[in-house]
Parts: structure tokens; C-alpha cells; sequence
């Protein structure tokens, strides 16, 4: 039959919101559905990571003279 492949618009919305439902409530499982001790461990090794990175950052030493190749402002 040719109109078997009819699309249904309230059937294809629902199936959209119920989709974005799901997504945000996975979400919030995988944020607020964890132990207190687990959020501590998981913020502790992200502080951990954090100062290790920035420990190991270079900085370059700031000086007051132009670079070479810099133009000067004065005429």
C-alpha cells in the first residue's frame, strides 16, 4: 500500500520530547546521583590534576625592554 509510510506529527513530536527528557534525566543521574564520598574523590583528583598542570606550566620571565624586531614608540 502506498501510505505506509506515513508520518504521524504528534506521534514524532512526543517521540522527540520523550528523547530529550530521557537525555536530561541521565544527566542528572550521572550528576546528582552519586555518593558524597564519590563527589569528594572526583573533586580532589580534579584539584590534584589541576595543581600538577600548573606546576609544570612555563611562564616566560617578564622584562621591561623590547623584544627584538619590536617597533619603539618613540619618533
Amino acid at each position: 500500500m502506498p501510505g505506509d509510510n506515513v508520518i504521524k506529527f504528534g506521534k514524532a513530536k512526543k517521540s522527540l520530547a520523550r528523547q530529550s527528557r530521557e537525555k536530561t534525566a541521565a544527566a542528572n543521574r550521572a550528576r546528582f546521583g552519586q555518593k558524597k564520598s564519590a563527589k569528594e574523590l572526583k573533586k580532589a583528583m580534579a584539584e590534584k590534576l589541576q595543581a600538577k598542570l600548573d606546576a609544570h606550566k612555563i611562564e616566560e620571565p617578564a622584562t621591561d625592554a623590547p623584544k627584538k624586531g619590536d617597533k619603539d614608540d618613540t619618533v
